[in-house]
């Protein structure tokens, strides 16, 4: 009976475990994630690299084009100003106006101008070619504005600048002296400078600054004065100007006195400019120690000996018969009578012409009197 129940039971379990094997096959059991299982066995490897870009290249490139950029705003700064320099040196403000005149007048019909004339066409034929064009004008018009606009301020400041600069290197006015009477049309004028001329201003240590009268000032400006129009025309500031002439002139035969506010202003001298006397320039003398150095028209100039505080100087009263002969004679243009003289002392020759005349004179006079007899 136990035989019996022992065989009925081993019968049992290897039945039971047939089953089991066949379930066991057909239904397996689940592995392992392949994530889990490679991260278990790659261990602290770093991952793989993914399709996106890494944080540091990504701001690598931004450096890259903002260096790009910064480079070429300096380029297109620098090309710019570098055209205005050459603009300023090589041309005048109206030569630059001119020749930007068809840039700046391009940018004055304006987008709307434009769009309406589109817009006909648009209307007339709604095609692809009518949109292009009209995002084209659109385009240009914007592309155009920005130098159109940088050439107006340019023209602008430049003006600006010149006028400032215009008040301190031109006269003061384009005609320094007023009308003559109508009285005094025939009248010449008579320029004279100051400094070294009619005076000499020096300075030494134990008394400052002193300034001295030349000889023959006074019979100089007293005789001529019954001829002449006299002006002083000084590049000194007026604040010299004016005194100096009250204490050389008491009695005013001086009427008129120019300074440095009426000089043109060239390479870095003041000059004078005798076409903006309002006067007729066949008529001006113009008499200093450093005439033609010193003034825009040579051909008015009478060049006298520069005076340093010599006292024997006599070159005033040797220049007066030459003046009182020119505003006797009035000769109808003085300067080629002046160009007569260039390169000579004009008194010691005016002398010695004056001389010879009257040589030729008595000897006209005696044959006369031969052929009478």
């Amino acid at each position: 009976m136990s035989a019996l129940v022992r065989s009925r039971l081993l019968s049992i379990v290897r039945t039971s475990n047939r089953r089991y094997c066949s379930s066991a096959a057909v239904n397996p059991p689940p592995k392992e994630p392949i994530a889990a299982a490679a991260s278990s066995i790659i261990g602290n490897q770093p991952p793989p690299p993914s399709s996106t870009v890494p944080p540091a290249a990504t701001s690598g490139a931004e450096k890259k084009s903002w260096s790009f950029l910064k480079y070429g705003l300096i380029a297109a700064l620098t090309g710019g100003v570098a055209t205005a320099g050459y603009a300023t040196y090589a041309y005048t403000v109206d030569v630059v106006d001119e020749k930007t005149k068809a840039l700046r007048s391009s940018t004055k019909l304006t987008i709307a101008d434009d769009a309406s004339a589109y817009d006909v066409m648009n209307r007339q034929a709604n095609t692809f070619t009518n949109l292009l064009q009209k995002f084209q004008a659109y385009l240009y018009s914007a592309a155009m504005t920005v130098p159109a606009k940088l050439v107006e301020l340019y023209l602008d400041l430049r003006k600006s600048t010149e006028e400032q600069v215009r008040g301190f290197t031109e006269p003061a006015s384009d005609q320094l002296l007023p009308d003559l009477h109508p009285m005094e049309q025939h009248v010449f004028t008579l320029v004279l400078d100051l400094n070294e001329t009619l005076l000499y201003s020096d300075w030494k240590r134990e008394r400052g600054w002193r300034t001295f009268k030349r000889p023959g000032v006074d019979d100089f400006l007293e005789r001529l004065a019954q001829y002449y129009e006299i002006v002083v025309y000084s590049d000194q500031l007026n604040m010299y100007v004016d005194p100096t002439v009250e204490r050389l002139d008491p009695k005013h035969y001086i009427r008129y006195r120019l300074n440095r506010a009426h000089t043109r202003y060239l390479k870095g001298k003041h000059y004078r400019d005798l076409s903006k006397l309002n006067r007729d320039p066949a008529k001006i003398l113009f008499v200093s120690g450093n005439a033609l150095e010193s003034s825009l028209q040579p051909e008015n100039s009478v060049p006298i000996k520069p005076w340093k505080g010599e006292t024997e100087d006599t070159a005033l009263l040797d220049l007066i018969p030459f003046l009182e002969y020119v505003a006797v004679h009035r000769p109808a243009d003085i300067r080629p009578v002046l160009a007569s003289y260039q390169g000579r002392d004009i008194a010691k020759e005016f002398i010695e012409r004056s001389k010879e005349y009257q040589k030729r004179m008595q000897d006209q006079k005696q044959q006369g009197r031969f052929w009478r007899r």
